[in-house]
């Protein structure tokens, strides 16, 4: 397989997921604003968010994917039947008591989480409303997680990849349609969010049978747990819960100050986070996709070669993509928030505000996509306990520099505080690997490191540049030219920088992998 290829196409199809969630946060802002009721709905959306992110892409699919691949490689596709069965069975009935606690539980759920919506009932009320019709989100996308672990162990990636963009297309619908009819417009996006949980669980389904692992599920709750491949799984969820989602935990943490904050904070971290998410899924989420399975494969083979190669690749790629997305975000936040945002009831001070926690999570992006190339440098050789570690000392040190930074920049601080957090975290983790031997630089990385910086610094030169031509909040009464102007400013940046990269030597075959 080759990685590269893959990685392009997986980048792509992530791209799409962007692109859609884009327009959809387009429309939100559009149609909503930075409300208080935008303020409740990206509340409650954070509950299901955050244990979806527990249960499914992060404890869950770092424990699973790595025995997984263990079964398959070891013991055949037999033994790995009965272990997805298993794991099936045992997840969904774990979900179903959950949901029926979370909905049961709501208003208390929302209290902890958002203090600050209390003091406007309204608010609190559709939030808890909002919460209540969301929980049985987890369920949906956990099973999800557990059929891309699947699909990406067997080397299908694509459905995987384009999932996400059924939830993105769902908020469109409802926001353009759906909206406009109901008594309280918000409430659509949490009926978006369940219909979305059901549509990308639906599409993995069939090709799950294509590959004959479509799990069957056990009526009786009992026989799961007994398998030792699913108590395994649960002994390495157990820290890894905590582990890979230290930043969730830090963003709810930081939500609930949010929220004490002005009016429409907790909807200006929200819009920033979906403009870093963007860089943040393109390159670490679709690397760290097919890194898990490669590095798992190499692990039970014994082949420790293999292993830090893998790691040496995905971090040169990391460095040359990530950089210059978190240089753009550090330049570049006004033109690209206003031409994404700057619509209907998103004034020009929401602009500003969201671009200022847009140029704070650029200062720790970098670490934000490390930590999802080297965290599985730990899982696929099935150590939960050295990122356990490391992410409590994060999570305090996350909490302290809060402490810092919110008084001097209020919400921005929240941002400037997990971006660095994550840096902190991903700087243990590479410090680890290098301590133990099991990441081994190849040659090169000096002048590669200096050519890259050389490259940055034309980019910010060239982005701030361009990007001073054009007044970006009075070209809100001309859309389609504010359009053109980014575009020509991120054409400008991208011929900048790649440009210096191929004048300095950097070919695209210097970065092609393939691994069996």
């Amino acid at each position: 397989m080759n990685l590269l290829k893959t990685l392009a196409t997986i980048s792509g199809l992530t791209m799409l997921s962007r692109i859609t969630g884009l327009i959809r946060e387009f429309l939100i802002a559009r149609a909503f604003g930075a409300s208080v009721f935008t303020d409740a709905f990206f509340v409650a959306f954070r509950i299901p968010n955050l244990l979806r992110r527990l249960f499914a892409e992060g404890a869950f699919s770092q424990a699973f994917v790595p025995i997984l691949a263990e079964y398959k490689n070891q013991q055949g596709e037999k033994a790995a039947r009965t272990l997805i069965d298993h794991v099936a069975s045992a997840l969904v009935w774990v979900l179903l008591l959950t949901c029926v606690v979370g909905i049961v539980g709501a208003s208390w759920v929302v209290y902890a989480i958002a203090t600050g919506l209390k003091s406007d009932p309204q608010a609190f009320s559709a939030a808890v409303w909002m919460t209540r019709v969301m929980f049985p989100y987890i369920l949906f996308m956990s099973l999800v997680a557990l059929s891309g672990g699947v699909l990406n162990t067997w080397r299908e990636f694509k459905i995987p990849a384009f999932t996400p963009v059924l939830l993105n297309l769902s908020f469109i619908v409802a926001a353009l349609f759906l909206a406009p009819r109901m008594a309280q417009p918000v409430y659509a996006l949490a009926i978006a969010v369940l219909i979305g949980g059901m549509l990308q669980l639906g599409i993995q389904l069939p090709a799950l049978a294509k590959i004959g692992m479509l799990p069957r599920f056990t009526v009786n709750p009992l026989v799961p747990f007994r398998d030792a491949g699913v108590q395994r799984v649960l002994k390495q969820m157990l820290p890894a819960t905590f582990a890979v989602s230290v930043a969730q935990i830090s963003l709810m943490i930081n939500t609930n100050i949010a929220s004490r904050l002005d009016q429409g904070s907790v909807s200006w971290l929200s819009y920033a986070d979906r403009l870093m998410e963007f860089p943040s899924a393109l390159l670490g989420v679709a690397l760290g996709t097919i890194l898990l399975p490669s590095l798992s494969k190499a692990n039970a083979d014994g082949d420790m070669e293999e292993y830090s190669s893998l790691l040496d690749w995905g971090l040169r790629l990391t460095f040359m993509l990530a950089l210059p997305a978190a240089v753009m975000l550090l330049t570049i936040a006004t033109p690209l928030t206003s031409v994404l945002f700057h619509y209907g009831k998103f004034n020009a001070h929401d602009v500003q505000m969201t671009s200022n926690a847009v140029v704070a999570y650029g200062v720790g992006l970098i670490g934000l996509i490390l930590v999802r190339i080297l965290a599985p440098g730990y899982y696929a050789k099935q150590d939960i306990k050295t990122p356990v570690k490391i992410a409590v000392g994060v999570l305090i040190a996350t909490q302290l520099m809060n402490l810092l930074f919110v008084p001097l920049i209020d919400h921005a601080g929240l941002s400037l505080a997990i971006g660095l957090g994550a840096c902190i975290n991903a700087g243990f983790l590479f410090w680890g690997l290098r301590r133990r031997g099991i990441y081994r630089p190849l040659p090169g990385w000096e002048l590669f490191l200096v050519k890259l910086g050389g490259a940055l610094f034309l980019l910010a030169g060239v982005s701030l540049w361009v990007g001073g031509l054009f007044d970006w909040m009075a070209l809100q009464s001309a859309p389609m030219k504010r359009v053109g102007a980014v575009c020509v400013l991120l054409i400008a940046c991208g011929v900048a920088y790649f440009g210096a990269l191929l004048v300095m030597g950097f070919r695209l075959k210097d970065f092609k992998r393939t691994v069996s």
